[in-house]
């Protein structure tokens, strides 16, 4: 496992100062069904698109909170890595997207039984929100809402 000597002095020195939030109690609801049973959805911070989607602006102070639908049906092949972050290795991602957002690997736990259906609509984020205040009180209960809509019973959060 790497720890934060492989990063450059300036991401170092950024991450000692950093506010981190501290979340207490942590918001956990049981699943109330057997997972194969379960709708499942992906959420993944890993700022992939498809190619008709707009890019994560980058210019965006604090990052950019916005997120991305991703239908069920997408070609995991196709997403564009866009992630903003300089500080881990891309090229895994980007030579299969599927290590970031599972979707295939979703599908064929569906067709195996061990997860009841794959919803049909999954979100995108920028990881590497710096200033998360218009991702919490904006982004996230729109992202969630579709989630409801969706009648998703399990997010799987793939972060990056």
């Amino acid at each position: 496992m790497g720890d934060t000597s492989e990063f450059s002095f300036a991401t170092r020195a950024f991450l000692k100062v950093y506010p981190w939030r501290r979340i207490d109690p942590i918001p956990w609801t049981p699943l109330r069904k057997p997972l194969a049973e379960a709708k499942v959805a992906l959420v993944t911070t890993a700022g992939l698109v498809m190619p008709d989607q707009a890019t994560f602006d980058n210019d965006v102070k604090g990052g950019d909170s916005s997120f991305r639908v991703i239908p069920h049906d997408a070609d995991v092949a196709s997403l564009i890595d866009t992630h903003r972050s300089e500080t881990f290795d891309h090229s895994g991602i980007q030579s299969d997207p599927n290590l970031a957002f599972p979707l295939d690997r979703l599908h064929e736990l569906a067709r195996d039984g061990r997860i009841g259906r794959v919803s049909e609509r999954h979100l995108s984020f920028m990881g590497s929100i710096t200033a998360p205040g218009r991702l919490m009180r904006d982004s996230a209960p729109a992202a969630a809402q579709i989630l409801v809509e969706d009648s998703v019973d399990v997010a799987l959060l793939v972060p990056v």
